[in-house]
């Protein structure tokens, strides 16, 4: 029993000292292994290969060179086209249509015969004002010769100066029955008139709605007349750009482009009204701009795109809006530094136009990094792309060095 408890003991002895000596060895191993991890994290932060880690490689970017010019500030919005006046013609008169003169969609000049209406009644009136003038103008003819001899006779004492004064209040109240009848002889005229009916200005006529033959009253619409030249185009534009509208109109006629359908040609205006309020609910201002419309390339109703040059900024530098980066920091480029190291420039959006923008904080004369750039860091290490690569549209890629 004795012997069988010693032999139990010097096993556990044993198995004890075996695990201390395993546990010391691991412990080595284990400081040895971070120690070389940290001998090459050390060799990557400082970038320098000491053969037990590896340098970053450098960022391959593409870059363009900005470009100088002209940019002008444009404001687009979509528009519609209004006459500068259309007309509904109506009668004056109660009659019917004798003879339609136009046709539908003829163009007519100011004063140019529409519509005959049925003027015989006008003209019998025209006669009978006529007889009754010149019946009271022979009645006063008559009364003046009498008072001029009634002046001859009472010079000579012949009658009393009373029948005088009574011949001679005869002889104005005649004359104001003749002047009367010249104003009843106008008036006629005048309705009479109201048959003829002419256009009351330049313009294309539109769809007629009476014959010959025709009962028209006041309320019988005849056609319509819409002036096409000159024509204008009203569209709405935010209240944002009210100040550099007013700016611009100050410094002379405003520009105004209307496009169309595609593949038409641009027509070319001036800017004509702004509305004297803003609209509160949409936040937009009214604006008018005048056309020259000979060429009818306008029609009344047409939905164009309407664009106001407000101002042009000189001798701008442009680059691609793809190159600015905008981040809590602020609005800024990448463009390689010395040492081929990536170095941000800030920058202010003046327009952007297309694809582009129109910058300041740059003098034109860097090498901004448009692709690659979401891989940066400030001072990391750029190696432009192949030379071989292709070159996209619109961009300046530099080949590689």
């Amino acid at each position: 029993m004795k012997k069988k408890s010693i032999v139990i003991i010097v096993g556990l002895a044993v198995l004890i000292g075996a695990g201390a000596w395993y546990l010391g060895r691991g412990g080595q191993h284990a400081g040895a292994g971070g120690q070389q991890a940290g001998t090459a994290g050390a060799g990557e932060k400082n970038g320098k290969s000491d053969g037990k880690g590896g340098a970053q490689p450098p960022t391959i970017v593409n870059v363009v060179a900005p470009q100088r010019q002209d940019v002008p500030v444009v404001l687009q919005a979509n528009a519609s086209v209004t006459p500068v006046s259309t007309v509904d013609l109506h009668p004056q008169t109660t009659s019917t249509i004798r003879t339609v003169h136009i046709k539908e969609g003829q163009f007519v000049k100011a004063g140019e015969l529409m519509f005959s209406l049925d003027d015989r009644s006008e003209r019998a009136n025209i006669d009978k004002a006529r007889a009754q003038m010149a019946r009271d103008a022979a009645t006063l003819a008559d009364l003046e010769r009498q008072y001029k001899r009634s002046e001859e006779l009472v010079a000579q004492k012949f009658i009393a100066r009373s029948a005088v004064d009574t011949l001679k209040s005869q002889v104005e109240s005649a004359r104001a029955l003749v002047g009367a009848g010249q104003a009843a002889l106008k008036a006629e005229q005048v309705n009479a008139s109201y048959s003829a009916i002419r256009a009351p200005m330049a313009g294309r006529v539109g769809a007629i709605n009476v014959f010959p033959g025709s009962l028209v009253q006041l309320a019988t619409s005849l056609t319509t007349i819409t002036q096409l030249d000159p024509i204008n185009i009203a569209f709405s534009l935010p209240e944002a750009s009210l100040g550099d509208l007013l700016a611009a109109q100050k410094n002379g006629p405003v520009a105004v482009e209307a496009l169309g359908t595609a593949g038409a040609k641009a027509a070319s205006g001036k800017l004509s009204f702004i509305d004297n309020t803003v609209d509160p609910l949409a936040g937009s201002i009214k604006v008018k701009a005048l056309f020259d419309n000979k060429a009818t390339s306008l029609w009344p109703g047409q939905y164009v795109t309407a664009r106001v040059t407000v101002q042009t900024i000189r001798d701008a530098v442009v680059i691609p809006q793809s190159a600015i980066i905008s981040n809590s920091h602020g609005t800024f480029v990448y463009v390689i530094g010395a040492g081929q190291s990536a170095q941000q420039m800030p920058v202010a959006r003046l327009h952007t136009f297309g694809l582009n923008a129109a910058v300041s904080g740059l003098n034109g004369d860097e090498k901004v990094i448009t692709e690659g750039k979401q891989n940066l860091r400030p001072g990391a290490r750029v190696k432009l792309a192949d030379a071989s690569a292709p070159k996209r549209e619109g961009k300046s890629t530099v080949a590689a060095q």
